[in-house]
């Protein structure tokens, strides 16, 4: 074959891959209705957003609702019941735009709305859930604490009872939705173990602040939890989950959203990337004909592609209720890492215009950070598949 004969048509990059070719027509849909909404009503406030580290939470949850995409895995309660790998591609199309976007979404239908969907009475799911799916109310998640992140089984919040009731003490840290949210998830040590318990906002007691001085996740709300002796009644404590097994489970729902949204940032990084490369001059020679660039591409290219493919493929096993908690493990540690090289190898493609909000490459880079770090750190993930491989417990 002549290389002078090869097309010069550029494909995308997950055409390599055909990755169309493993998704339903249902799946493609949904994940082109999410693009389009990023595309019209969410990308042209992203750098505003970010460089003034706001972001209006209850407007994006109530458009996210009427979208459907609030609890969309979830079945019953106005949630649409879809399957993982639709969930995926929606998280995916979401953190192409902002890893906040996603983190709102992901926290408010796999942690807050999981919890109470799992483990939560009849007459909790009745009173939370519809209004959660259709964002009029909003969810936060409170297990991690200023000094327990990694090791949340030695919380130091603290249940205890009073007569009929439940008394909170307590600090949570690190909390998306905190500030803005109705209702709080928290888990608590008991004397039977950590309960975990919904404490609605204004209770007497409770509060929330913002976390400010982010360089990172500046479209999302970050918070801090405090409770000082709050008063629930009984009805407050979520019956279904006993031990820490209860919040862990919900950690293994949003860690799967993470493997597909992390592929999101990665595409949108490589997208951008490709099309400065073209438009810009070096030598009086498009930057996109050099070796070196085109290595970098295709390098790029190859762990997107890895990444896309074992996304789908967790998501079959979810659908097919064979995934397990390591091999979450193994596409959240592969897909963020892989994610955030790609983030910062882009950045080196577009030179000085790579550290400036007129490109997403650098918002992504950023946010990759926290990324890599919640919903369990790589090095816990290196661990969790460290000891699946070994069968030797390595965390202490």
């Amino acid at each position: 074959m002549k290389w002078e004969a090869v097309t010069k048509t550029p494909i995308h990059p997950e055409a390599l891959f055909a990755v169309d070719g493993l998704l339903t027509d249902e799946e493609r849909q949904i994940r082109s209705t999410v693009r389009k909404l990023c595309d019209k009503e969410l990308r042209p406030h992203l750098a505003d957003w970010f460089e003034e580290g706001r972001i209006p939470a209850r407007e994006l949850a109530r458009r996210f609702g009427s979208l459907g995409v609030l609890g969309m895995h979830l079945t019953g309660y106005g949630c649409a019941g879809l399957g993982a790998v639709s969930y995926g591609l929606a998280c995916l199309e979401l953190e192409a735009a902002d890893s906040g976007l996603r983190s709102l979404v992901s926290v408010q239908g796999s942690l807050a709305m999981y919890a109470i969907w799992k483990y939560g009475s009849p007459e909790q799911k009745n009173q939370w859930l519809p209004a959660m799916a259709a964002g009029e109310r909003i969810g936060c998640f409170g297990l991690t604490e200023p000094d327990f992140g990694s090791d949340p089984a030695r919380m130091r919040t603290r249940a205890r009872r009073d007569g009929a009731d439940w008394v909170l003490d307590g600090t949570k840290m690190w909390i998306t939705n905190g500030s803005v949210a109705d209702v709080a998830v928290v888990w608590a040590q008991t004397d039977d173990g950590i309960r975990g318990f919904l404490v609605p906002a204004g209770t007497p007691g409770f509060s929330a602040r913002d976390i400010g001085r982010k360089l990172s996740l500046r479209a999302s709300v970050t918070s801090e939890l405090v409770l000082d002796g709050v008063r629930l009644p009984e009805s407050a404590l979520l019956p279904g989950a006993r031990g820490l097994s209860g919040p862990l489970g919900c950690l293994n729902e949003a860690r799967f959203g993470i493997v597909f949204g992390a592929m999101g940032a990665a595409l949108d990084c490589l997208e951008t990337a490709i099309a400065y490369a073209a438009d810009r001059e070096v030598f009086a020679r498009p930057l996109s004909s050099f070796q070196l660039t085109q290595q970098k591409l295709a390098d790029m290219a190859l762990e997107l592609g890895k990444g896309l493919l074992l996304a789908i493929h967790l998501g079959r096993l979810k659908e097919a209720g064979t995934l397990t908690p390591q091999q979450v493990s193994v596409g959240k540690l592969n897909n963020v890492r892989e994610a955030l090289q790609i983030a910062r190898t882009c950045r080196t493609l577009l030179g000085a215009n790579g550290v400036t909000l007129e490109y997403p490459v650098i918002r992504h880079a950023a946010n990759l950070e926290s990324v890599l770090t919640y919903e369990g750190t790589s090095e816990i993930h290196s661990l969790v598949v460290g000891r699946a491989l070994t069968g030797e417990n390595a965390f202490a």
